[in-house]
């Protein structure tokens, strides 16, 4: 159950205004089906987390976690700064 609400906080928090919700929101704005946007979403988020689980496990057994983690907040801070200096 841990890593149930751990995984909704962290990809709430992450994903909370982002790129794709504004897409959403434009397309429902456009009078697209607010069911068939939210499956749609559904299942192309679906589908990147599970490609996500299984790159992150064959990872896993190539890298330590350690490395792991310390790669990923690295690419978070280099994105962050990208957005903070209007790289991106």
């Amino acid at each position: 159950m841990k890593a149930i609400w751990l995984a909704f906080g962290v990809v709430f928090l992450a994903e909370l205004g982002d790129k794709t919700q504004l897409a959403i929101l434009a397309m429902k704005s456009k009078g697209f089906s607010g069911w068939g946007l939210f499956i749609g979403s559904m299942i192309a988020f679906s589908v990147l987390t599970a490609l996500a689980i299984l790159f992150g496990g064959w990872l896993q057994t190539k890298i330590p976690t350690e490395m792991i983690q310390k790669m990923a907040a690295g690419s978070f801070m280099v994105i962050g700064l990208l957005m903070w200096f209007g790289k991106i």
